[in-house]
């Protein structure tokens, strides 16, 4: 076997993007609304918001840390937004300001974690309870009314691309995911962030700084939630405090199915956003389908469990093969 094809198959995104093409082809044969124009565009529409979530969230688990909070940070960054342009402030200052919160409740994430040596499951958990309810808090018990007249077409107006018309936020998704990727794959602190989760020792012994790389992670991580809630907020044209409750839980699934390892170190952006197409297919298939939504979650944990599993089987047989 050459050594070209062995590499392709111990990718981690490779599991989920055989499963993804294997439904893909599936679901288009079971049902013939699948492929359809209006169908496609239903589909895309909330991927943007829950890629740019998994791809923070993978990140953060390949430098071999962990945030719960990125769902209520979803829904506080978009909440501070809205309120600041009610009074009077320009729409980009305003979402500055919302990032700049969503990056600072990351720093905090990352203090507690590094500093007091809190584990960042339960760092992150207790940030996951503060962060919402300083969205209730900041709502004053009467959501804000979105400004109805405020254009922000560039942000998630339609894209007309003829069979299907995408919001805008697309292309956002795609930036960074490429951007992303990049940094990952080609760039030193890319590199930095594998060795941070995968060797820790390592990686000190290198004279890497291992808790400044973790500490750019939980901002990064943080700053993508906030941006994604910013999009969605702006897309339904609506603000309330428990905007993406439980979306963390959904994230990081489209990043366990993608391939990232909880232990570290293991990861890739590609199966970020294949994991969320992946979750976003399975409860879209179920809706044309009439099946009983209740199934959705137990579908998805099916994902995960069978992702998991043949990605370790592929992985181990790939190292076994002999050049």
């Amino acid at each position: 076997m050459k050594p070209s094809v062995r590499n392709l198959m111990a990718r981690p995104e490779m599991a989920a993007l055989l499963i993804f093409f294997a439904l893909l082809v599936v679901f288009s044969v079971l049902n013939d609304r699948f492929f359809t124009t209006g169908n496609m565009t239903v589909y895309l529409q909330p991927i943007p918001e829950i890629a740019i979530v998994a791809m923070g969230i993978t990140i953060l688990i390949i430098a071999g840390e962990f945030d719960l909070s990125v769902g209520s940070v979803f829904g506080l960054s978009p909440m501070v937004t809205v309120l600041l342009m009610q009074n009077g402030w320009p729409t980009a200052a305003a979402i500055l300001v919302g990032l700049l919160i969503a990056a600072l409740i990351g720093f905090g994430n990352g203090l507690i974690t590094l500093k007091l040596k809190i584990p960042s499951f339960i760092a992150t958990l207790g940030m996951l309870f503060m962060a919402r309810s300083l969205a209730v808090v900041l709502a004053g018990g009467f959501p804000p009314i979105f400004p109805r007249e405020l254009n922000v077409s560039w942000l998630v107006g339609r894209l007309d691309l003829g069979l299907v018309t995408p919001r805008v936020s697309l292309l956002y998704m795609i930036a960074i995911a490429l951007v992303l990727g990049f940094v990952l794959r080609r760039m030193d602190f890319g590199h930095w962030i594998f060795a941070t989760g995968g060797h820790p020792q390592a990686a000190r012994d290198m004279g890497i700084k291992t808790k400044r790389v973790k500490m750019a992670c939980f901002m990064l991580c943080a700053a993508l939630a906030g941006f994604a809630g910013i999009i969605q907020s702006f897309r339904v044209k609506v603000i309330v405090p428990n905007l993406g409750t439980g979306l963390e839980m959904q994230a990081i699934a489209a990043a366990v199915i993608g391939g990232v390892a909880l232990t570290g170190g293991v990861g890739s952006i590609l199966g970020a956003v294949v994991g969320t197409l992946l979750i976003a297919m399975i409860e879209n298939i179920l809706i044309l389908s009439g099946v009983n939504a209740n199934w959705f979650m137990f579908a998805v944990g099916a994902m995960i469990v069978v992702a998991v599993v043949l990605n370790t089987q592929t992985r181990l047989k790939a190292e076994g093969m002999k050049g």
